[in-house]
């Protein structure tokens, strides 16, 4: 799948499909998005093949553990994420050039979901995180692991 920024000076291309998508409607999402979730396919980075040139800015996170946020350097929309491991980006499914083939496969931190987003789809749906070992298939489990190796 391929993606760019709006101004089309960083486009990329994700080698591999994601190995899980989440969506995830907590406040700080919603705050640094600003609108009701950020939707994230998450990738080994080294499948994220990028022409041009990304501005990486350090961010603090809910967690505390801080994100390192890609924004294209002229427009400055985020591409992408890095949270504790930079091996593993989270993709800002709307920069996807067909963003409509890439559905959540799970719904995080709900209890701060806006009241009018209805949750549809049969994703599973979280009041907060979730154990991925339950839900992550067994190809993106091992696809995990090898990033730790």
């Amino acid at each position: 799948m391929r993606g760019r920024c709006t101004c089309g000076e960083v486009s990329f291309e994700m080698k591999a499909a994601p190995m899980f998508v989440h969506c995830c409607h907590c406040t700080w999402c919603q705050r640094e998005t600003g609108t009701a979730f950020a939707l994230n396919a998450l990738i080994e980075t080294a499948n994220v093949e990028v022409s041009g040139e990304t501005e990486a800015c350090n961010l603090p996170s809910a967690s505390g553990g801080g994100q390192i946020v890609h924004r294209c350097q002229t427009c400055k929309v985020a591409l992408w994420s890095h949270y504790s491991n930079p091996k593993i980006a989270f993709v800002r499914v709307g920069t996807l050039d067909d963003a409509a083939k890439v559905a959540p496969d799970v719904h995080i931190y709900t209890t701060t979901k806006l009241p009018w987003v209805n949750i549809e789809g049969g994703a599973p749906i979280f009041d907060g995180y979730y154990k991925p070992r339950e839900l992550w298939s067994a190809e993106a489990q091992a696809r995990y692991k090898a990033l730790l190796d």
